[in-house]
Formats: C-alpha cells, structure tokens, sequence
C-alpha cells in the first residue's frame, strides 16, 4: 500500500506541512516493499488559482491508496481525491513525517 504524506522536506524526521494543495514535498511511502519515494511540489507556489486540484492530480499519478495531512484537501481537490478512491486522514500537522506514520498505523489520526 502508498500512503502519500505531506511534508517540509524528503525525510522521516522532516516536519509535516499541514496543507494539501500546496505542499512542498509529496513523502510516499510503500509499506509492503518499505520503499520511499519523493516529490517535489514547491512549483505550485507560483499557481495563482487552482492549486489543490492540480496537486491532487500529480498525487493520483503516484497511484497512493492513503493521504496523511494536517487539514485534507480543500473542496475542488476533495471531489478529486475522492474519485481516486484514495482515504484521507487528518491531524497530522503539527507532527514530524514517522510521527504521522506511527499515528495512522495506531489509529489515532482521523479519517476524513
């Protein structure tokens, strides 16, 4: 399973970024071949309209079954989330990358 987290930067001890839409970094991590892969998003600052949707998208071409946030997305990128079958939780914000990831597998984040 990839679960997609948003981030700060490209590490376990990175902080997580509370956004969806614009998020610097995508931390995905697949927990069945424990492999992490990166992207960087910090190009969607310069997006004066439409961030989220845009986001979304580049998420869905990772194929992640799991988004780990601080907020979730907004409404338009919502509707795009949603049609890729993809869970959303939530309150992760304030922690760091394996934070979130500790908390989504124990169960203490909420789900969207």
């Amino acid at each position: 399973m990839k679960i997609l987290l948003t981030a700060k930067g490209t590490e376990w001890d990175s902080q997580m970024d509370p956004r969806f839409g614009r998020t610097e970094f995508f931390f995905i991590y697949n927990d069945e071949t424990e492999k992490v892969e990166t992207f960087d998003n910090r190009a969607i600052e310069n997006e004066a309209h439409g961030a989220g949707p845009k986001t979304a998208q580049k998420m869905a071409e990772f194929g992640v079954n799991v988004l780990i946030t601080g907020n979730g997305p907004g409404g338009n990128a919502d509707t795009v989330v949603r049609q890729t079958g993809t869970k959303v939780f939530v309150g992760a914000g304030s922690m760091t990358v394996k934070e979130a990831y500790d908390a989504y597998k124990k169960g203490d984040l909420k789900e969207a």
